[in-house]
């Protein structure tokens, strides 16, 4: 009988560079909810997620083109955008019945005040316990735009700079100026919905 070498393929998700299946089993056995946070360049995607033998079931989740329905007029992939989606999310899990989860960034980069704590603090402040340190989540000021708002007024004096890098704001008709103010509004929709529903 031939011998060869002799190695163990990995799972292909593990070859792809998509899943560490460590880490997964670590938060899948540890039989919580998990908050999971997945990013892309122009939106942001938040689900809470609970693991069952014939696959994991989904039990709220939140899309930030939904923001749309809200009134958001601002880029969907920017961090007040995470954070309302994670915001959203959390409402839904509240009217869901849950309390309580993990959060699950996958192979994402921890990086502190980051799109995926920005998220995650949404989903924190719309009632959902997820362990965490306060050092690594998003601050207020940014969640709300506030460096946006400061930028923008530093270009105010050089007209075409301003227009390139906030075309896509003033495409929607929104001064980047103003996008503190229109984030306060789009929250009070969001958790106005929601009190409503749950009423």
């Amino acid at each position: 009988m031939a011998k060869g070498p002799q190695y163990n393929l990995p799972f292909r998700r593990r070859r792809e560079g998509r899943t560490n299946y460590r880490k997964r089993r670590k938060l899948v056995t540890s039989g919580m909810t998990r908050l999971v946070v997945r990013p892309s360049n122009k939106h942001i995607a938040a689900q809470l997620v609970r693991a069952q033998a014939d696959g994991d079931r989904i039990l709220a989740s939140a899309h930030s083109s939904e923001l749309k329905e809200f009134g958001w007029r601002a880029p969907c992939g920017n961090l007040p955008a995470a954070y309302l989606t994670g915001f959203l999310a959390g409402q839904r899990a509240k009217a869901s019945g849950v309390t309580e989860a993990i959060l699950d960034i996958g192979l994402h980069a921890r990086g502190p005040g980051s799109r995926l704590f920005a998220a995650a603090k949404g989903a924190v402040e719309a009632g959902i316990s997820v362990p965490h340190e306060e050092a690594a989540l998003t601050s207020k000021e940014r969640t709300q735009g506030n460096h946006v708002v400061d930028y923008s007024k530093k270009l105010g004096s050089d007209t075409e700079r301003y227009k390139k890098m906030f075309s896509a704001y003033l495409r929607q008709k929104l001064k980047p100026e103003d996008l503190t103010s229109h984030f306060e509004q789009v929250q009070a929709k969001i958790k106005g919905k929601a009190e409503a529903q749950g009423s």
